[in-house]
């Protein structure tokens, strides 16, 4: 089958496109999918060059930034990564095949692959602790299969299940509500736009960070505000002004603009990892901080429900052929494009 090989830490030079790698066979309890569409992450550019060590303290457009090729915890689950890995955690296809102890009536199903791992199975995420969408096939526990019914296309599925999962799982740990102000830093990139629109499916209102190149986009996705990413915020909106930040940046600032009682959520840190925070600000404001990464198999359900409704739409900013990784990731890495690309086989 054709995959993309991941060999090692470091630059484009460690990602091979082959033909030639064999198709997996499903263990007990899996399934095999013909991949239909994979989208980009940044959790496969973090992984490739090494960010998720705690040797790295940059963003992730920090020149020169690169772990050890050897670092033990460059993984985004703090392991060491095996090598060569098949990245790749956003698929959307059909099960074509089914191990043991799997109702063989589910091959021919389309699914959309809930990427993280939990126990029986080995935990971790996919495409990271195990082979992943980057490739015509892949195995996966066949709960991490889900059935999804839709009109849209398989490019389109694509796009939805970590920046939507990932989004989902911030506003649901920070109990965003009916009426509440939301600010949403990176809200054009994948996380970000589909905060904005599973904040305002919660009937709340969102105040976006972007640049004014993607601002008509994000505004159509629903948001009440768009500032400058650069912008002076404390002058701009005041202090306590805002109930809940959805972030995926990074930056010190927040803190200040959470009324009492507010809530951080954080799922990134792109433009740098070290943060400073006023502990008095903390608990004086009685403020909470939400580190947000593992969520559970109830938000990709719910997830699936919201596509299947139409309460969500994705947003596809540009598509590649499975062998054109480099120039999809480098296109990615400029932070030009609203949404999300996804790649085809």
């Amino acid at each position: 089958m054709r995959a993309v090989l991941l060999h090692g830490h470091g630059g484009f030079e460690q990602l091979e496109y082959r033909t030639d790698v064999p198709v997996p066979v499903p263990a007990a309890s899996e399934v095999l999918i013909r991949i239909g569409a994979a989208a980009v992450n940044n959790t496969d550019i973090n992984t490739r060059i090494g960010w998720y060590s705690k040797s790295v303290s940059g963003g992730t457009e920090s020149p020169g930034l690169r772990a050890s090729a050897s670092a033990a915890d460059a993984a985004w689950s703090g392991r060491a990564v095996s090598f060569p890995r098949i990245q790749g955690a956003d698929a959307c296809g059909r099960i074509v095949a089914v191990g043991a102890g799997v109702d063989p009536a589910r091959i021919g199903e389309r699914v959309l692959v809930d990427p993280v791992l939990r126990a029986p199975c080995a935990a971790g995420y996919f495409g990271s602790d195990r082979d992943g969408a980057f490739a015509d096939f892949a195995t996966l526990p066949a709960a991490n299969a889900c059935r999804i019914s839709s009109a849209f296309t398989d490019l389109e599925l694509a796009s939805f299940p970590c920046a939507y999962a990932a989004a989902e799982n911030m506003l649901s740990r920070a109990r965003v509500g009916r009426a509440e102000t939301v600010l949403i830093t990176g809200a054009s990139g994948g996380v970000g736009s589909a905060a904005v629109q599973l904040a305002r499916r919660r009937g709340a209102s969102v105040i976006a960070l972007v640049s004014a190149a993607k601002a008509s986009v994000i505004g159509s996705l629903g948001a009440a505000r768009i500032l400058s990413r650069d912008a002076d915020l404390a002058m701009e909106l005041g202090r306590g002004s805002v109930d809940v930040v959805i972030d995926v940046v990074g930056g010190g600032q927040f803190p200040q603009l959470l009324r009492p009682g507010g809530r951080y959520a954080v799922a990134g840190a792109i433009a740098g990892a070290a943060v400073e925070l006023d502990l008095r600000t903390l608990y004086l404001k009685d403020l909470q901080l939400l580190g947000c990464t593992i969520f559970e198999p109830a938000v990709f359900k719910d997830l699936i429900g919201y596509i299947e409704r139409g309460e969500i739409r994705p947003v596809v900013s540009a598509t590649y052929p499975m062998s054109s990784i480099v120039a999809a990731q480098t296109e990615f890495m400029k932070k030009s494009l609203a949404g999300k690309i996804v790649l085809t086989p």
